[in-house]
């Protein structure tokens, strides 16, 4: 029988279990998934809320379950040239493209495509695994802090 992941707690917790997702998966309110411990669970979630790494789950048995963010395939973008910055977000925003802003930057999942847009507007990129946690967009609540405190390992390409 699979255990069901009813409720998104309010604020962080205890947790006694972990489920680490991608960005993708984060976005579902409905899920099968298994824990980190190997555990079958259903999320069975209110809709149009994306999971963030940090994040609190219920299940139905009161077992609270921690989000972990997965390590992905991204491409970061840095340059003191903030203006650059600015145009490869308003380039990529045009796309509809989910963007990580950090203070020293921006990053997005891996694309070959996008890599040679923001090339072309003379930024360069690294590829790297990393969480990634966009932004959440101007329509939905702003409860992430989006703090970019994860290691990186850097690879360039």
């Amino acid at each position: 029988m699979v255990l069901k992941v009813t409720d998104k707690l309010p604020h962080r917790v205890d947790a006694q279990a972990t489920l680490t997702l991608p960005f993708e998966l984060r976005q579902k309110s409905r899920l099968r998934a298994v824990l980190d411990n190997g555990s079958e669970v259903g999320l069975m979630l209110p809709r149009g809320e994306v999971l963030r790494g940090g994040d609190c789950l219920r299940a139905e048995n009161g077992l609270v379950i921690q989000l972990k963010a997965a390590e992905e395939a991204v491409t970061s973008v840095t340059s003191s040239d903030t203006l650059l910055l600015q145009k490869a977000c308003y380039h990529l925003g045009n796309r509809h493209v989910p963007l990580q802003i950090t203070d020293k930057g921006i990053c997005y999942l891996q694309d070959y495509v996008l890599d040679q847009m923001v090339k072309s507007l003379g930024l360069s990129v690294t590829h790297e695994m990393a969480p990634f946690e966009p932004e959440s967009g101007a329509y939905h609540s702003h409860t992430n802090s989006n703090n970019h405190s994860h290691q990186h390992h850097h690879h360039e390409q």
